[in-house]
């Protein structure tokens, strides 16, 4: 054999790179690019979305299949959905696909809808976990189990799911309005599905509904965040190219609903206090552009506080608030409304009141001026997703499913350039009685129908779709704890109590993340002050001195911004959500409402309706009454005390007392500057300007109430087990709490960390949710954590274990809940749970500081609590070294048995069905 020389293995290998980058080249072809999205096709037909950004320092993985609820057929509702949740059970080469998710610190789920789904995971960016998770999904494209065993054991979580969906009122009246309002299309089908399809289901017809959907040509793989494009490119080509489509070709063949011919009617009677009333239209597609229109009718309707139903019902006092839905499809959508009507008023009223504006629209029509403002609403929003690419790669999933990811620029486009004439067209064609469901069936000679089509080329209407200019990649922001302190710029401002952190980077889209926290007062200060504290804070973006509500909405419209505030005794948190250039704009709107509140008494009356409303709505549901009887098991202060734990009559009592007096004296005694405040902003600012702002602007804005935090000093809980009662419905809760004495400076925290992770967190693979729903079967939502006090002083900690079920498993939940905690507490962990534990905490720790507005939170703890990044940077120190003896120890020292703790289950429990014959919990 002739022997080859070194210049010619050189030649050699060159030639196989250049062949094989051919190979790739000819494999996935780039299709179109709009502002930063690029599209690429590969042969067997799966299209790829690329979109960069440097400033997020993670990586979203999202792939949407083109199959949802709307293409399930007789036997089979819920199908969809149940497959996504089979999707998770695991591969050949993935076979626990929660441990996976959980040792990487993921981020992931998975969604079902009308025309699609989606899996996603969101994880610390490096070539490791990238490689990871596109390998996961092409998987899990062809190779899931889709077991018969999985499903027996899985039916019964989503069953769980969409029983814990029955509970609720408002869902209920929506689903069975929008089954009325369709006869044959599956948009009148809940994606959750019928109960005894999911129970019934053959796992033959589950694989073959899988192999039929999930196929390549049938999905469309996104990848966001920070990444490298030639070596992603190269990766996906690697994964995906590979895997061949069915023989048999998809066709999707549209059922087209036909006109309705007069108003529906539909009643629910169920055990509740609140009253609702509610309106479904039918109208277009997404892809159509009478759906941009109505979306302007819907804003100029429902918006707070301008819409006319709003001002109708709210500022009307007829009802306690309202909420509007449109879901963007790929076949004609619907407009539905709903209205909350305390017990204390008129439904009838509230009713008449409703349809009467909206068939009055034709006599009454939207101006320019409202079209204007809803267009600065929704542009908003368009915009603050357009610059959050880890939103924006799941955000796609529903423009996919209807059609095509450029949509979402098309429609953003389309409400850009709606105008009045366009939105009074539209309203006139869908808003009319015999297009809508919400009660009886009325005779008529003449009747009037709209037919509505299905939008037909969106192909060509995106074919040749170049957007506007893309809103750039942003700066590679290392997360490491020691780059974080050094580019922060802390200190105190002179002249005033506030301690400030800046870290000043260059994110995508030129974005701000602004918090300011001022803090007042003492323990006895905020004595029997109920709920004043709260709603002081709730009102401040209800309208100031020099702007209405309407002109403060319109103007962070506008300026394309947001602002919002949350209050309690002793504490109000400003937080902002900017842009470079708007930035100082924002904060003079903020100074503003801080400064110069209006305290309407119209607005204060709304905003006590409304959660007068939501407590009659809580009155009988499980989770908020067991959640309740906890806090009440284990009161530890007197009436009046600002930590006193009320009952839902106190609750009521407190409502009704807030008074426009009240808060006006609250905000002159406790609103300003003591001794106590915090600012962090992280992004394009300019810190020598914030600076200046905030030492000139509140050098005088003052309070002479010395800030001390309010003590919630440890002590034992009361260990009980008792039911509440609450008849109808359809899923049970249990909650159970077991107070301890620690906080994050002790030595035990980094084990405590790790036991909460292995006990109660991660991704569907905690102890409890192993049990409960992997294992047994009986709970959609079950899991635990361990949250441990930030005051050193205080030391008031805390575990928590919970499960949502049927209320017939309640005895399996309650076994498995003292199962567990006893094995947990006799055998430790493992060597392999230490180590994926480690490793989720690790990365989900960098995951969360790439995001600014979590970043900000930590921050504003370090200033508060006198700390750095070192500390965080020793914690995980501290557990990356950590043993199993280490946790086991930890375990061992601050978990008792399931009779030692306080747990409260709520649920329509047959009488006895979770004691024994000794009366006690078994």
């Amino acid at each position: 054999m002739r022997k080859i020389n070194q210049k010619t293995k050189f030649l050699l290998l060159f030639l196989a790179l250049v062949a094989y980058s051919t190979i790739s080249v000819a494999q996935i072809k780039k299709t179109a690019s709009v502002e930063g999205i690029t599209e690429y096709v590969l042969d067997n037909g799966m299209k790829v979305l690329l979109f960069p950004d440097n400033s997020s320092q993670t990586i979203t993985v999202n792939i949407t299949y083109l199959v949802g609820s709307r293409h399930e057929g007789y036997g089979e509702k819920g199908m969809a959905h149940l497959l996504e949740h089979m999707v998770f059970k695991g591969t050949p080469n993935h076979p626990d696909i929660p441990k996976e998710l959980t040792a990487r610190g993921a981020r992931p789920n998975g969604t079902t809808y009308y025309d699609r789904t989606n899996y996603f995971e969101a994880f610390n960016a490096n070539d490791e976990n990238l490689d990871w998770a596109l390998d996961l999904e092409a998987d899990r494209m062809v190779n899931s189990y889709i077991a018969k065993k999985d499903l027996e054991s899985e039916f019964s979580v989503v069953r769980n799911e969409f029983e814990s969906g029955e509970n609720s009122p408002s869902r209920v009246l929506m689903q069975r309005v929008i089954s009325a309002a369709y006869l044959w299309h599956n948009y009148g089908q809940s994606t959750i599905g019928n109960r005894s399809d999911i129970e019934r289901v053959p796992i033959d017809n589950l694989q073959a509904f899988y192999k039929k959907y999930y196929r390549p040509d049938n999905a469309v793989l996104m990848v966001t965040g920070k990444f490298d494009t030639d070596k992603t490119l190269a990766l996906i080509d690697k994964k995906f190219s590979k895997i061949k489509n069915p023989s048999i070709p998809l066709n999707d063949v549209p059922t087209v609903e036909p006109a309705q011919d007069g108003e529906n009617r539909v009643t629910v009677s169920r055990v509740g206090d609140l009253q609702i009333v509610s309106a479904l239209y039918h109208i277009a597609a997404g892809s159509h552009e009478d759906y941009a229109a109505m979306a302007i009718a819907e804003e100029v309707l429902t918006d707070q506080p301008s819409g006319r139903l709003y001002k109708a019902l709210i500022d009307g006092k007829k009802a306690a608030s309202i909420w509007s839905y449109s879901p963007f499809t790929k076949e004609p959508s619907f407009l539905y409304i709903n209205v909350d009507v305390p017990s204390d008023k008129s439904l009838t009223e509230a009713e008449s009141m409703l349809t009467t504006l909206l068939d009055g629209l034709k006599d009454n029509p939207i101006t320019a001026e409202e079209v204007n403002r809803a267009k600065a609403n929704l542009l908003k929003q368009y915009d603050q997703i357009s610059r959050n690419s880890a939103y924006l790669g799941t955000y796609m999933s529903e423009f996919i499913g209807a059609g095509d990811w450029r949509l979402s620029f098309i429609q953003r486009d389309r409400i850009e350039g709606m105008t009045a004439e366009k939105v009074n067209a539209a309203v006139q064609r869908y808003l009319i009685n015999t297009n809508r469901t919400v009660g009886n069936f009325v005779p008529s000679k003449q009747p009037i129908r709209v037919e509505i089509e299905h939008t037909e080329g969106v192909e060509a209407l995106v074919a040749s779709y170049k957007g506007k200019e893309g809103l750039g990649e942003g700066e590679a922001f290392d997360v490491a704890y020691d780059n974080i302190q050094s580019r922060l710029d802390s200190g105190t401002l002179p002249k005033t109590p506030i301690e400030y952190g800046f870290i000043k980077k260059d994110n995508r889209g030129k974005t701000v993340t602004l918090s300011f926290t001022f803090r007042t007062g003492n323990v006895n200060d905020f004595m029997n002050k109920g709920k004043v504290a709260s709603y002081t804070a709730r009102m401040l973006n209800k309208g100031t001195k020099n702007n209405s509500r309407q002109d403060i909405e319109d103007k962070l419209s506008a300026i394309k911004s947001s602002i919002s505030f949350g209050g309690s005794n002793g504490r109000v948190t400003a937080n902002i959500n900017t842009t470079e250039e708007h930035l100082m704009e924002t904060l003079a709107l903020m100074t503003d409402m801080l400064k110069n509140p209006k305290f309407d008494a119209d607005e204060l009356e709304k905003l006590k309706t409304q959660e007068l409303a939501g407590i009659e709505q809580n009155k009988t549901e499980p989770q908020f009454l067991a959640s309740k009887k906890l806090s009440l098991l284990n009161q530890k202060y007197k009436k009046g005390h600002p930590l006193y734990a009320t009952s839902i009559e106190e609750d009521i009592e407190a409502v009704k007392a807030v008074s426009v007096k009240a808060i006006q004296d609250y905000y002159n005694t406790f609103y300003g500057l003591s001794n106590s405040a915090t600012l962090v902003a992280i992004g394009n600012i300019n810190e020598s300007e914030l600076k200046k702002y905030f030492e000139t602007e509140y050098a005088n804005f003052k309070s002479n109430k010395p800030y001390a935090p309010i003590a919630d000093k440890f002590t034992q809980n009361t260990p009980v087990n008792e039911n509440i009662k609450t008849p109808d419905k359809k899923n049970a809760i249990s909650i159970g709490v077991l107070p301890f004495e620690g906080s994050v400076v002790d030595d035990d925290y980094a084990a405590l960390q790790i036991a909460s992770e292995i006990f109660g967190g991660g991704v569907l693979s905690s102890r409890i949710t192993t049990r409960l729903r992997q294992q047994d079967g009986v709970s959609y939502g079950a899991g635990g954590q361990i949250r441990v006090d930030g005051d050193k002083n205080d030391k008031n900690s805390s575990m928590l274990v919970y499960a949502i079920y049927a209320p017939e498993n309640a005895t399996k939940v309650q076994t498995g809940f003292k199962e567990e905690i006893a094995r947990f507490i006799k055998d430790g962990i493992t060597e392999e749970e230490l180590k994926v534990a480690v490793t989720s905490w690790v990365q989900g720790e960098n995951v969360s500081r790439a995001k600014d507005n979590e970043l900000s939170s930590i921050i504003n703890n370090n200033l508060y609590y006198d700390r750095d990044m070192a500390f965080h940077k020793a914690v995980e120190g501290k557990i990356t070294s950590l043993t199993v003896a280490d946790v086991n120890k930890v375990i061992k020292k601050y978990f008792k048995t399931f009779d030692k703790w306080t747990v409260v289950n709520a649920g329509d429990f047959v009488e006895q069905e979770i004691k024994n014959k000794d009366g006690k919990v078994d």
